[in-house]
């Protein structure tokens, strides 16, 4: 596929019948098949299943391959009847196949059959696409000669599904360890614990995401989790290092046991497309290099490449095609290059590859569907709508936003109640079931918010104009409006379509500075105080309730206005804005919950967040004991309540790391359809109520648009489309949601850190940080100023030497050297600078500075005062959206 990508081949033939085989074997690959179709290198179909002169009938005892096989050289045999002309000159037709026995036949039948490397090969003038073959099997190292197998041999498909069927094998998704290159785990269904993988034999060439078969260990080889931070360091590709088994052998010595397994079979692979970069010099002059992969979860691939002097210094990605149990790493084949290393849009489009997020430009399809401008609102849709045009409606959102999704009133009624409404973006009237831009909205899932873009599920003319709640300007909304007593209990709730305007659209500052200022008594101001005063209220019952309140390190970046490279890192600044728009938020969530599970039982899109076992909270429970401190896990109310006593007077940001290391024993909140789970499993752990959705960000989620389908049929706004009454369909789309939500978290996340890497590019500084775990051979630090995180190695690596020797104390989680102990949470000043020795793999580098330790604390840098700087606020929801900042005839921020 790569190759016929490239755009070099022409008059390619695809005929139905390979058609349909690759359909039926990979859906991606079929897709990408068609997309060939028709463009300008002439790729063309021949629906030879169906012409008179091509078709084959199934001979007795004729199995469905060789039959095929026969169609495709019947079909190739009637072209080259076709395309000769008596007198004249033939042309002739090449049969490409990889099949050896079909060429084979093609050959003995007088017909013109290659390979597809044999064919490329004659390509003389693109040399190139030799590095793109697929390289599916190898059994020898690179002279040639035969090696011993390194790991065992997987079970045939019938082996594996007699195992499964008898109990003896289990199987589950593989998830590689980030920290541990020979480490895993896999999930596996009625289970309360993931079975643990170690080792090289352990993981038998599984690929993180791969569904496998495991065998169960006995209990007496079960083994424990490692506390050693490893990478792979490489060594001979043909080979495994014993060393590092010695040392995960010695890492899990005396601990507590868990259960243990080691994979048998690949049941289904996972594989895609890698980006990263060449390391060069173990196959000197040779065409064999070794691919590092940007993620550290995949393992090395040894590829093919003739361009190895110009893709040095490029970002490149790579396919794997087979992993031979002869080898230590498995093969594959050169795909593209991307662009320079350490370029920011090259380093922007591989965070976007490697977490598959869809940043194509919407297509002409799409495109088509979306209102002619000018628009306005019709007589049709007053007709069939609340007029709240004159209601006192507001937005509060962070700073740069221009995709408002909600918008919200309150006022104080006759009787003392309050009514307040939360007006959400009518996306759903915009976006039709079925068409093509529904289509590629769910395709996509979320919108994708990085440092410095925002890739949005939805075309701009709906997420920033139409669709987005403006100040002054008429929109079509979904609203929910409450009455609520003055002690913010609940007495009635309604729904309904509404046209407002919002009277303002306000940042989160600004709202709090109307609300501040005693002089303001306008209605706007009234009904932000009144908001605010029911939200502290609505927050206290839910705390009350065992709601928990996390934290995690959230930062934004100050970015050049001319070279986009960031000029400073600040930690987001909460107010009560901030809370008061999340607490209405959550109760709208709540109350449509529960209207469309009790109309639709059986297909109510709701989100639910299941309770961690108690196991994911033992780390913690260790490292906050060692500080006198216990954490309850019983019961969301005792964590939480537990959670509010870990207060250190001494260490005011003790409570903070807490919370956030408690952030990462939860589970993934997940959208689900009602009707495939029990509704024991409804609930929300994190928020502490039986019933949630999310109805409030259409804009830039999927799943809300679901749930306004949902939501205007219950109410008699609209009619009800078949999928949604199709749990099984219904199913499938959240599932898919669930990824894109997890994938566009963890694109998040690494544009943070890309950014922090751009931020410290010729900077040292120091600066103060604690640390969250104590490893065997390393100390995790936080920084909280850049909500980054790093490792200070405590241990020597392989060939290193260090001047000072730290003990590990496994019980008391503790590092010590000489008279210096090292505790969790314990603050502590690090000095950070970007180590740019190796240009391909550019890492941000951790080192002591206090306290000191002589001969392995680093001298303190001496930080020059920089001006004062006006802090900008911005959530992780538009951080992207904020406009860059202006600059002053200084030049300075």
């Amino acid at each position: 596929m790569d190759i016929l990508e490239t755009k070099v081949l022409s008059n390619i033939i695809l005929l139905q019948t390979v058609l349909e085989e690759v359909r039926n074997r990979s859906s991606s690959i079929y897709k990408r098949t068609l997309d060939l179709v028709g463009n300008k290198n002439k790729y063309y179909t021949f629906v030879n299943e169906h012409h008179r002169e091509t078709h084959v009938e199934s001979k007795d005892c004729e199995s469905t391959n060789d039959r095929n096989d026969r169609a495709i050289r019947r079909a190739v045999e009637w072209y080259n009847e076709h395309l000769s002309t008596p007198g004249g000159v033939s042309l002739k037709v090449i049969l490409l196949t990889d099949d050896r026995k079909n060429r084979d036949l093609a050959i003995a039948q007088g017909l013109i059959a290659l390979s597809m490397k044999e064919y490329v090969e004659t390509l003389e003038k693109h040399p190139f696409l030799l590095d793109k073959l697929s390289h599916k099997s190898y059994d020898a190292d690179a002279d040639g000669k035969l090696r011993a197998p390194l790991f065992p041999a997987h079970l045939s498909a019938e082996q594996v599904h007699i195992g499964i069927k008898s109990g003896k094998l289990l199987q589950g998704v593989f998830y590689a360890s980030r920290d541990n290159f020979l480490e895993g785990t896999v999930n596996v269904d009625g289970m309360d614990k993931s079975v643990l993988l170690q080792g090289h034999e352990g993981l038998n060439r599984a690929v993180d995401g791969d569904h496998v078969a495991i065998e169960m260990l006995p209990e007496t080889q079960w083994s424990a989790p490692s506390e050693v931070v490893m990478q792979d360091e490489g060594g001979d590709p043909g080979d495994v290092n014993p060393d590092e088994e010695q040392v995960l052998e010695s890492a899990v010595k005396g601990k507590e046991r868990t259960p243990t397994g080691k994979v048998v079979a690949i049941i289904r692979r996972n594989w895609r497309q890698y980006c990263g970069v060449i390391q060069l010099g173990f196959y000197q002059g040779a065409i064999n290099h070794i691919f590092v992969p940007a993620e550290r979860k995949i393992p090395k691939i040894r590829i093919e490449t003739r361009q190895s002097d110009v893709l040095a210094n490029q970002r490149i990605i790579v396919a794997i095609d087979s992993w031979s149990r002869y080898s230590r790493y498995p093969k594959g084949h050169f795909v593209r290059a991307l662009g320079e290393i350490g370029d920011k849009d090259t380093e922007n489009e591989v965070l976007l590859l490697e977490h598959d997020i869809p940043h194509t430009k919407f297509s002409d399809a799409v495109l088509a569907c979306l209102p002619k401008m000018p628009w306005a609102i019709t007589k049709e849709d007053e007709d069939c709508r609340v007029d709240l045009r004159n209601v006192c409606i507001c937005s509060v959102d962070p700073p740069g936003c221009t995709d408002i999704d909600d918008a919200l009133h309150c006022f104080q009624l006759p009787n003392g109640n309050y009514e307040v409404g939360v007006h959400i973006a009518d996306v759903s009237h915009f976006i039709r079931p079925g068409t093509a831009l529904d289509k590629e909205a769910s395709r996509r899932g979320t919108t994708v918010y990085l440092t410095d873009k925002r890739l949005d599920m939805v075309p701009e003319l709906l997420s920033s104009n139409l669709c987005s709640l403006r100040g002054q300007e008429e929109r079509l909304s979904f609203s929910c409006i409450w009455e609520l007593t003055p002690d913010a209990q609940i007495l009635s709730t309604k729904f309904h379509k509404s046209i407002i305007c919002s009277k303002k659209a306000m940042t989160y500052e600004e709202a709090q500075l109307i609300i501040d200022d005693s002089s303001q008594n306008d209605d706007l101001a009234l009904g932000l105080r009144g908001l605010n005063n029911l939200a502290k209220k609505l927050k206290k019952q839910r705390t009350d309730n065992g709601a928990l309140v996390l934290a995690s390190p959230e930062v934004r970046f100050h970015v050049d206005s001319e070279t986009h490279e960031p000029l400073e890192v600040v930690v987001k600044k909460l107010r009560d804005t901030n809370s008061m728009v999340e607490e209405f938020m959550l109760l709208a969530n709540i109350s449509v919950a529960t209207r469309i599970l009790a109309e639709f039982p059986e297909c109510a899109i709701l989100r639910r967040h299941p309770t961690p076992p108690i196991s994911n909270f033992e780390p913690l429970m260790r490292s906050l004991k060692t500080q006198g401190f216990d954490l309850d896990v019983t019961s969301g109310k005792g964590f939480s309540d537990s959670l509010d006593k870990a207060v250190k007077p001494e260490n005011p940001f003790f409570n903070n790391m807490v919370r956030i290391l408690a952030t990462r024993c939860m589970l993934q909140a997940v959208y689900f359809c009602s009707g495939m789970i029990q509704p024991d499993e409804y609930k929300h752990y994190g928020l502490a109520v039986p019933i949630y959705t999310h109805f409030t960000s259409p804009i830039r989620r999927y799943a809300d648009i679901m749930v306004h389908r949902l939501l205007a049929v219950c109410i008699g706004a609209d009619h009800m489309s078949p999928e949604m009454l199709d749990k099984n369909f219904s199913n499938q789309v959240c599932k898919n949601l669930n990824y894109r939500n997890r994938m566009a978290q963890y694109a998040g996340r690494a544009s943070v850190a890309l950014h922090t890497h751009l931020f410290f590019r010729n900077k040292i500084q120091d600066e103060q940080g604690y640390i969250l775990y104590v490893r065997k051979n390393a100390l995790l630090i936080l920084i909280p100023k850049y909500g980054l995180e790093g490792t200070v190695y405590v241990a020597p690596k392989k060939g290193e030497v260090l001047p000072v020797t730290f003990v590990y104390d496994e019980e008391q989680q503790t590092q010590t050297c000489g008279s210096v102990v090292f505790n969790p949470f314990d603050p502590v000043k690090v000095q950070l600078s970007l180590d740019q020795s190796d240009r391909q793999r550019e890492k941000l580098v951790f080192k002591l500075v206090e306290p000191v330790i002589p001969g392995f604390s680093v001298p303190s840098v001496e930080l020059q005062p920089e001006e004062p700087m006006e802090v900008e606020i911005v959530s992780e929801k538009a951080r992207a959206a904020a406009p860059p900042a202006k600059r002053t005839k200084k030049g300075k921020r």
